[in-house]
């Protein structure tokens, strides 16, 4: 599956607030609907907000040359919009960087950087699945929380990424789904991404984990990032953090897949990583109707942060990376 699109300087992006019932594609031609695609959770997951940044920066210098005021406009546009994944501020970096110093055909040397950062990302993932498949002693019955796939990517997945990795060698027995309360993204797009690929895989409530593991139904968890401290703690889908103290409980090993673009170098702990709050609607209001008594009296932050101590290993591009990660995670600092 790809999410994401560039066609005759035309951004084109699956809407994922259509899914799973309608496929519709978004075009994106400017900077001002490339932010509030991102905004507005039409492209979201970490990766894909990336490569999403990027190719938005380059189209933001089609018919623009190169000035600071202009260049920190559109950095200021896109960085606004979603503060806790990382990979936005990574690929918005790495677009200023060749802007600068670009002499001549800015627009084109602009558009062929974003797109090798959409091509490095998928194949940073398959690099991902591969690295994990370690983890795979015997065929697994496996859960994971969000969506960390193709949709949440440029293309393939991490945490997603690792179960097709171990599907196409045998080594999935079954992929519990957790639903991912409140915007619902492991109901609407895991489960669908899933079945597209073929693999078998059940969605579950949230709070049905923990009776699964008591169960022995749930032998690994895999899950993706939004942003990783330098030390390893984890900002991850709001649950994530309920789900790796669950596995801890229960003896099962909780496993982070995510590109070296996603670990914050300059972060030092969880506690410095930015949590966003998203709007109160997306908890209050469903099918356009207001569900609870008082909308105002909601607190609805997108991340939570995992300590470092809860995560069996970190899986990136490079190897599995193990604790203290603040020794193991270096050699992706580059």
């Amino acid at each position: 599956m790809q999410p994401i699109k560039f066609e005759n300087d035309v951004l084109l992006l699956i809407d994922q607030l259509k899914l799973p019932m309608q496929e519709v594609w978004v075009k994106i031609k400017t900077l001002e609907e490339g932010a509030k695609a991102i905004k507005d959770m039409i492209v979201r997951g970490a990766p894909a907000i990336g490569v999403t940044a990027a190719y938005t920066y380059a189209l933001a210098f089609k018919n623009k040359p190169f000035s600071s005021d202009y260049a920190n406009l559109v950095k200021e546009t896109l960085n606004s919009t979603r503060p806790t994944a990382v990979n936005l501020f990574w690929a918005v970096s790495e677009m200023e960087k060749v802007a600068k110093f670009c002499k001549k055909n800015l627009y084109t040397t602009l558009l062929n950087h974003a797109k090798k950062i959409h091509a490095d990302d998928i194949t940073m993932n398959k690099k991902i699945g591969a690295n994990a498949l370690d983890l795979f002693p015997k065929k697994l019955k496996v859960l994971t929380h969000c969506n960390a796939g193709s949709l949440a990517t440029g293309g393939y997945g991490t945490a997603l990424g690792v179960i097709y990795s171990a599907f196409s060698k045998n080594l999935i027995e079954k992929v519990w789904v957790d639903e991912t309360r409140p915007f619902l993204q492991g109901a609407r797009l895991t489960a669908y991404e899933l079945e597209k690929a073929g693999v078998p895989n059940t969605l579950i409530c949230d709070n049905m984990s923990a009776s699964l593991m008591a169960k022995g139904e749930i032998d690994l968890v895999v899950v993706g990032s939004d942003r990783i401290a330098k030390n390893g703690d984890v900002a991850n889908k709001i649950g994530t953090y309920a789900v790796a103290v669950l596995a801890q409980y229960h003896k099962i090993p909780f496993y982070v897949a995510a590109p070296s673009s996603t670990i914050d170098f300059n972060i030092a702990c969880g506690n410095d990583i930015p949590i966003e709050e998203r709007a109160k609607s997306e908890l209050g209001i469903f099918n356009g109707k207001q569900i609870v008594y008082d909308l105002d009296n909601i607190y609805n932050p997108g991340f939570d942060v995992t300590p470092n101590h809860l995560v069996s290993g970190i899986i990136t591009e490079e190897k599995v990376h193990y604790y203290p990660y603040i020794n193991s995670l270096k050699v992706c600092d580059s």
